[in-house]
């Protein structure tokens, strides 16, 4: 192996402990700065580049906020939707089966096949609601 890849590989260990480590979306920024609180180094574009990687590699979700930016979760390798905290980032991995059926209901409706959907909902969680009072 070449000494890129083996730092590569202790990067991206890196990004996966810190997302596997807690239980909110980050962005590629905040990713970037907890590993260099955390004496990791490793630059920006590196961050997107393993990030993506990942994501296309089904080791993390990825969702977009309503203002473009893409925020990542380590998360099951199950089917699943989030139910996230639009104020601290809490997010709740939710399963549903209405929603798969609904989903299956409209595409044969509309003679879709080989369905995907990304379902996200957000809202404020309770400790979030409280503080918002």
């Amino acid at each position: 192996m070449s000494g890129a890849t083996q730092r590569n590989t202790k990067q991206r260990e890196a990004i996966a402990e810190l997302l596997r480590s807690h239980d909110v979306f980050f962005s590629a920024q905040e990713i970037h700065q907890h590993l260099q609180q955390a004496q990791v180094k490793i630059g920006l574009s590196t961050v997107y580049r393993l990030l993506s990687g990942m994501v296309a590699a089904g080791e993390i979700d990825s969702v977009v906020r309503s203002d473009g930016q893409t925020l990542y979760r380590a998360c099951s390798e199950e089917h699943h939707h989030h139910l996230r905290c639009r104020a601290c980032g809490k997010a709740v991995e939710i399963t549903v089966a209405e929603i798969e059926s609904f989903s299956k209901k409209l595409g044969k409706q509309h003679g879709f096949t080989k369905l995907q959907h990304i379902i996200e909902i957000s809202g404020l969680c309770k400790v979030c609601s409280q503080s918002n009072n």
